[in-house]
């Protein structure tokens, strides 16, 4: 999280923005990641130039020798009117065609505008936006645009469309860590929004395997194949895949795509899913692709997702996804026939149970954590549950850090699991075995088989409660006898 100086700087260019008339936060974040990532681009630009320099080696960049006002470096000191020129007609194209009229970054920028309307207020976000990125760089802390970046997000104070809210990003991390990316893997989020999950896995694998970036082909997949998102909101489609180049990724394949249409062809693509997917109720069949129905023919966005993500992985590729409580032990016919399918035809490996307040204050909704291996053989022997309290903030609207905090148990534990058979059910995580869960229907709820410990509490007899309460009747009765004689003057005897 970013606080202080940095924080302060944000506020006042989102300030600036408003007081411009630009008042919709998603259209603010919009026009944001645009000049972000314009100021981006220069900066990386010159760290390779520099490097270039200092191994005497000739490079090719991306800006035309002959146009360097495309560079922010070189507009941002330019007067108001000159830079709104240069910018609107030189540097947006610039950037929407940047990597070639066909090429992804292309087509999901083609119905980009620039909407920033006066030379005055580009000139004061442009300078904010300087004051900002040279915090960053002077922060120390390889994560602060990352954390910049989710601050602006976390403006959306409201769930969006169809069911849509942003995934904390402490969730985020603690999903990916959960379930350890490696540099072989090919990543999908078929419900990306700002691309949360992808970004985060990348930033899992440059900690965690920064020597894939030395090795040819492990770089380009990581650049180009590893990561792939569908969104159907214009906007945030344009948002995650900036998102994804401000950390890094050069070609992320992020798209336009409704996921459970039969727009979405993907058959054992993946090796890892990583989603929060809508749920925003119910569906069409029509609208819906006929080989999820065959899965389980419902409606409900929620349980479909679930189909998709068995018929998008590979054979042993792994899902971890995040799904209403109801999901676990709804009783209509649908909800059982998609948990049976994860249990007895893959690997159910894990139930997470998340606090309700985790997605305050955009929805108060209860949800878990399902964590499985498509292995169309079976494997579920027994299901790994957690009942996580805590996530280090304050389950109400505000959010504001605490000490309490599940988090690092449940990674050791997660990681350690096979030392969990012997906890027993009334602590926090324990092992249910699978011919448990079909005997209850398939329901996996953690309430079903969290077992609760009640402490005695022994009381006094009733007649001896009554005498107590006499006698403190008496003593209230004699104080207010004296406070009365003190009103008046007179002495209580």
């Amino acid at each position: 999280m970013i606080t202080g100086e940095l924080r302060n700087k944000v506020d006042k260019v989102w300030e600036t923005f408003w007081t411009g008339g630009i008042t919709n936060p998603l259209t603010v974040i919009e026009q944001f990641t645009y000049l972000l990532y314009i100021k981006r681009l220069d900066d990386n630009e010159k760290k390779k130039e520099a490097d270039a320099e200092l191994l005497g080696l000739d490079f090719q960049g991306i800006f035309p020798e002959d146009k360097p006002q495309l560079r922010w470096s070189i507009f941002s000191n330019m007067g108001p009117d000159e830079m709104f020129k240069v910018v609107t007609e030189e540097v947006f194209p610039f950037i929407k065609e940047l990597g070639g009229k066909q090429s992804t970054y292309a087509k999901f920028m083609k119905d980009a505008i620039f909407v920033i309307p006066t030379p005055s207020l580009l000139a004061r976000v442009v300078a904010g936006i300087s004051g900002i990125l040279q915090s960053v760089q002077t922060d120390g802390k390889k994560d602060t645009l990352g954390d910049l970046y989710e601050y602006l997000l976390s403006k959306l104070s409201t769930a969006g469309t169809n069911g849509q809210f942003r995934t904390p990003r402490h969730i985020i991390d603690m999903i990916v860590r959960l379930m350890k990316p490696t540099p072989q893997d090919i990543i999908v989020d078929p419900s990306a929004g700002s691309a949360g999950f992808l970004v985060a896995a990348g930033e899992y694998l440059r900690e965690n395997h920064g020597d894939l970036f030395y090795i040819e082909g492990l770089k380009k997949h990581f650049n180009e194949k590893m990561f792939h998102g569908f969104e159907m909101d214009g906007t945030m489609l344009r948002i995650g895949a900036m998102n994804m180049m401000l950390h890094g990724v050069d070609n992320p394949n992020i798209a336009y795509r409704d996921s459970l249409s039969e727009q979405n062809k993907d058959t054992e693509q993946y090796t890892l899913v990583l989603a929060n997917p809508p749920f925003k109720g119910s569906l069409d069949y029509d609208s819906v692709s006929d080989d999820l129905l065959k899965i389980t023919k419902t409606k409900k966005t929620e349980l479909l997702f679930l189909a998709l993500f068995l018929r998008m992985l590979k054979k042993g590729g792994r899902a971890a996804s995040i799904v209403p409580d109801g999901v676990l032990f709804g009783s209509s016919k649908a909800h059982k026939a998609i948990r049976q399918e994860i249990v007895d035809n893959h690997k159910l490996e894990a139930i997470i149970s998340l606090p309700s307040g985790v997605f305050k204050p955009y929805a108060g909704v209860s949800t878990a954590i399902m964590i499985f291996t498509k292995t169309g053989a079976g494997g579920t022997d027994h299901v790994w549950f957690y009942d996580m309290k805590a996530d280090g903030y304050s389950l109400d609207d505000k959010r504001n850090p605490i000490e309490a905090n599940d988090i690092p148990d449940i990674l050791e534990r997660f990681e350690n699991i096979e030392q969990e058979q012997d906890r027993k059910r009334t602590e926090q995580s324990f092992f249910v075995p699978v011919d448990e869960i079909r005997e209850n229907g398939y329901d996996l709820s953690i309430n079903k088989y969290k077992e609760f410990e009640y402490d005695e509490v022994e009381y006094e007899e009733p007649e001896l409660i009554l005498e107590k309460i006499k006698k403190i009747e008496t003593e209230i009765s004699y104080e207010l006898k004296k406070l009365e004689c003190l009103i008046r003057g007179k002495r209580y005897e």
